[in-house]
């Protein structure tokens, strides 16, 4: 896709982080954009931040966990913009826990919103991308979705099965006007970690999960987390230019690329390489946001 000047861009998690300035940077383009979130205050912290920009923009709380709202979601979406060109499929949850130890219903809760939302929003609006001269389905995986550490089951399952799905997808879509991407976040300064549901069985446990520290609270952890990984925007802007470049898979981070080479070299042993791409990285990491853009509510 070369360029994304009049079209309309769906974009699920748009109340913060990667899907906020994948809408900002899409509507500087020219694009039209649908934005879609669980949480209307941070949706309308998004809503604000496009509000110069001249394009159109429509915002729907939507639970990606609920089929039904999704099945509901491209009527409204055509009899307002009129067509569709390209889906993100970006929001995602995740709980801290022990396989062991996870409720059920967390469990399914994590699934719903990290994989079945993609699979039934790709579903809704497939039939309309493929109206398009040309469209494009972009899903966002994970680092988590080719490696895995402790307390981490329920997410590495999510995403490496949106990988699986989506490169599978890609390859049904061939020599149609579909685009598929799938997206390999490395360290981003969201706020997933701070929004992270914790086992209540085990708060007061000692943990050995990626992101274990004792000396420090959850919020303490997820603000550390926010400030010392690349700025969404940044993240943002690597993805909307592989989508440019059309390029089926999407590594953003230096650490995303060095993971993809540490697991192909070595796949039941890169666990042992970790420390070596994450401390040092972390030194370098471009942390600052990209210029002129709306300051965030």
């Amino acid at each position: 896709m070369k360029d994304f000047m009049s079209k309309v861009a769906v974009i699920t998690g748009a109340g913060s982080g990667m899907g906020r300035y994948l809408a900002v940077l899409l509507a500087k383009s020219g694009c039209d954009v649908v934005i879609c979130d669980v949480n209307e205050d941070t949706l309308a912290g998004t809503v604000a931040m496009l509000k110069n920009y001249n394009v159109a923009v429509s915002s729907h709380r939507l639970d990606v966990g609920d089929e039904a709202a999704i099945n509901a979601l491209p009527e409204k979406v055509i009899a307002q913009h009129g067509k569709v060109d390209l889906v993100f499929n970006n929001a995602g949850i995740t709980i801290d826990s022990d396989f062991a130890n996870m409720p059920e219903p967390d469990w399914n809760k994590v699934m719903d919103v990290n994989l079945h939302g993609v699979v039934n929003m790709t579903r809704a609006f497939l039939p309309y991308l493929k109206e398009r001269p040309e469209s494009a389905v972009v899903n966002t995986s994970s680092i988590f979705g080719m490696i895995a550490v402790p307390r981490q089951s329920v997410y590495h399952a999510t995403k490496f099965a949106v990988r699986g799905f989506t490169e599978s997808l890609a390859k049904e879509m061939k020599g149609t006007s579909v685009q598929v991407h799938c997206v390999h976040p490395g360290h981003i300064g969201t706020n997933i970690l701070s929004a992270a549901k914790v086992n209540p069985s085990e708060e007061k446990e000692e943990k050995k999960g990626m992101f274990a520290r004792p000396d420090a609270t959850q919020e303490e952890q997820g603000e550390a987390f926010r400030q010392n990984g690349m700025h969404a925007s940044k993240a943002a802007e690597v993805i909307l230019n592989g989508v440019r470049k059309r390029r089926s898979r999407i590594f953003v981070g230096l650490d995303a690329k060095l993971i993809d080479l540490a697991q192909r070299l070595t796949p039941m042993h890169y666990d042992k390489l970790l420390p070596f791409i994450f401390l040092p990285l972390a030194l370098f990491r471009n942390k600052k946001g990209l210029k002129d853009l709306p300051v965030e509510p």
